[in-house]
């Protein structure tokens, strides 16, 4: 395990996509895409994605320069879902879970957590440096966006 990278990704991540959302951009290096990034003492992480209702990306953390540990996901809200309001409403309630990410998990969000009529989940296998999971939003008892993701630390 790499010291602080807990940690730093529970800073990260709190910092970028979970506290701003989009307003947390940077200039992409890739055309079309998102990028968030942050910085502290010697780590560096970016979230580079693709899309909005259903998107893809990779977050990656470099220490001194070197890409030391990834995450890729894909995922998004479901198609019978088109509504704009709806769509903000469930992107503002993924951000106030994905805050709530802690070290002992540092990969999306909490495994459960409720407002309102959103139910979050997420379930995941394996530890930092080699994992996979998916989460859920659910209205009531239907499902209105899912994720999967994996990655670790880079050997």
């Amino acid at each position: 395990m790499i010291a602080d990278l807990p940690e730093f990704l529970i800073a990260a991540k709190r910092a970028t996509y979970a506290a701003l959302g989009d307003a947390a951009s940077v200039a992409p290096a890739l055309a079309g895409s998102k990028q968030l990034e942050y910085r502290a003492g010697r780590f560096d992480y970016r979230d580079v994605y693709f899309g909005m209702a259903y998107f893809a990306g990779q977050e990656t953390v470099a220490l001194d320069g070197t890409v030391v540990w990834t995450m890729v996901y894909a995922g998004g809200i479901v198609p019978e879902v088109a509504d704009g309001g709806d769509v903000a409403a469930i992107y503002g309630f993924l951000r106030q879970a994905l805050r709530l990410v802690d070290a002992r998990r540092p990969f999306r969000g909490p495994s459960t957590f409720a407002a309102g009529d959103f139910h979050y989940t997420d379930e995941s296998d394996g530890d930092l440096n080699d994992f996979h999971g998916r989460e859920i939003i659910r209205r009531g008892a239907a499902p209105i966006y899912h994720l999967h993701y994996g990655g670790g630390v880079i050997r």
